[in-house]
């Protein structure tokens, strides 16, 4: 975990709701069950094995990846990245959104588990604007 984390949101309550739902028939596997072979590579290569088995098919554990998002990333917006990766990141960028999510590399499941900002705090400094004479 990041030391600076600030604005966490978590969303277990949604995801409690959603597999209450999965659960009690009224919303099928198939439309929970949907990661993209993007989010699936991304948990192989930049995800964090988690504790917590599926939720689903109980066959393994799920893995967290963590996608970053800010305009002061320009290209490595919308990435994932590994836990190293946001350290480093978090002490070079005044500011971006970290969004975590759960994957299941068996089945496929996937949600969104916790958002934050990481950053120094630091304001971006303005462009100089130049006097034209």
């Amino acid at each position: 975990m990041v030391r600076n984390q600030r604005q966490v949101v978590d969303y277990a309550l949604q995801r409690r709701a959603l597999l209450a739902e999965v659960y009690s028939g009224r919303v099928s596997t198939m439309d929970v069950c949907d990661a993209s072979p993007y989010l699936l590579r991304a948990a192989k290569f930049h995800g964090q094995p988690s504790d917590a088995s599926c939720p689903l098919c109980r066959k393994e554990a799920v893995t967290l990846v963590s996608w970053v998002y800010g305009d002061e990333l320009r290209h490595a917006a919308g990435s994932a990245r590994t836990p190293e990766e946001l350290e480093r990141m978090a002490n070079l960028f005044a500011e971006f959104t970290v969004y975590v999510v759960e994957v299941c590399r068996s089945c496929s499941w996937n949600h969104l588990v916790q958002s934050y900002v990481l950053g120094t705090g630091d304001p971006q400094p303005r462009p100089r604007r130049t006097a034209s004479r």
